[in-house]
């Protein structure tokens, strides 16, 4: 082999979802907090993103995370997620399938029947309480970032569909909610082409015409994420398909986007505290959500607790950061899946390979 350099992996998948865990190979990726080297990543070393997701060694739907030392002193693991569509700040599927990787290979001290693992992301703090069972990880309870619905009853045109409703929700990501059945496109996998550029039409269009900014932090800003929800979905139990950019479907039920829904159904007044919430992914996979804490936005606790301040991604605690519109309500989501580690790989960079930073088509 002729091989200059070498990245090392654990492949798994999160309720049908891909997340390529990167264990070596990356080196420590200069910044003072996760968004910084999230920054620096996105500038300097994005052809390693590439080169991990898009063909020929990952596929269209491919996501990962890279593992890094920590940059607080209260977290275990630094995390940065990638995948075909850019850097993300925050993903809950992959956190689902780092920790299981992080367990299964005894990378974190393991404690049974509960192994809780502190992450390090560029959205914030991460909580992941991981039940244990002979060794085993069989399921991730994940303790994600403060959401929030940042605006109800919005429309966007969207041709050829007109002014389509729409509300634009928090969760690690932003997410734009669209009720399927006002584009007129029925909820099947036969109709996946349709739901998709759909999808994305009403994900470009919300870009050009609204597009979102979180009110703590601007490197956390535009809408990459639709949720198209089936008819007769609600506050108990939602079936959904969610469009990706540049344009894949996720096939886990998304762990962001369960956290953003919740946020958005609590906004709305239709889902209370201490309530399961059952998300169901395109390909019948669920996730099963509760909202814990309800706070404001620049005043909440850390995502395990209250009164210790959560990084906000821009290297301060939100408690001490900028001044967050009046009367904000944010939420505390949980949300719980599950993992299963699907192989172990090397990727070799060869000089002469003619597609060293991958390929889409």
């Amino acid at each position: 082999m002729r091989s200059s350099r070498v990245f090392h992996a654990v492949d798994s998948h999160t309720e049908g979802m891909p997340t390529r865990v990167i264990t070596g190979g990356v080196g420590v990726v200069p910044g003072a907090t996760m968004s910084d080297r999230r920054r620096y990543f996105i500038d300097h070393l994005d052809h390693i993103r590439t080169f991990l997701m898009n063909e020929p060694r990952g596929h269209a739907a491919m996501s990962g995370a890279i593992l890094q030392p920590p940059t607080r002193s209260d977290a275990d693991y630094g995390v940065l997620y990638i995948e075909t569509s850019g850097c993300l700040p925050m993903c809950g599927h992959g956190t689902i399938g780092v920790a299981t990787v992080l367990v299964e290979t005894g990378m974190v001290e393991v404690i049974e029947p509960v192994t809780t693992i502190r992450l390090d992301t560029p959205a914030g703090l991460v909580v992941a309480r991981v039940r244990v069972t002979d060794g085993a990880a069989t399921s991730v309870v994940l303790r994600n970032v403060p959401s929030f619905a940042l605006g109800l009853d919005r429309t966007v045109r969207v041709e050829p569909w007109g002014d389509v409703p729409y509300d634009l929700a928090f969760g690690g990501n932003f997410y734009a909610i669209v009720q399927l059945d006002k584009l007129g496109i029925p909820f099947a996998r036969t109709e996946k082409r349709r739901i998709l550029d759909a999808g994305l039409a009403i994900m470009a269009a919300v870009n050009d015409q609204d597009r979102p900014v979180h009110p703590l932090n601007p490197e956390i800003n535009g809408c990459h994420h639709v949720y198209l929800a089936a008819p007769g979905s609600d506050a108990r139990h939602s079936r959904h398909a969610m469009v990706i950019h540049p344009g894949m479907f996720d096939r886990s039920p998304c762990g962001t986007g369960t956290s953003a829904r919740m946020a958005q159904l609590h906004a709305r007044g239709e889902l209370a505290l201490d309530t399961d919430f059952d998300n169901e992914s395109f390909i019948g996979t669920h996730f099963t959500g509760r909202l814990v804490e309800e706070g404001v936005l620049g005043g909440q606790g850390v995502a395990d607790g209250p009164g210790q301040g959560v990084a906000d991604g821009s290297g301060q605690s939100v408690a001490d950061g900028p001044e967050a519109p009046r009367g904000l309500t944010t939420v505390i989501p949980t949300i719980e899946g599950r993992a299963w580690i699907t192989g172990t790989a090397q990727y070799h960079y060869d000089p002469d390979d003619p597609f060293p930073e991958g390929f889409t088509l």
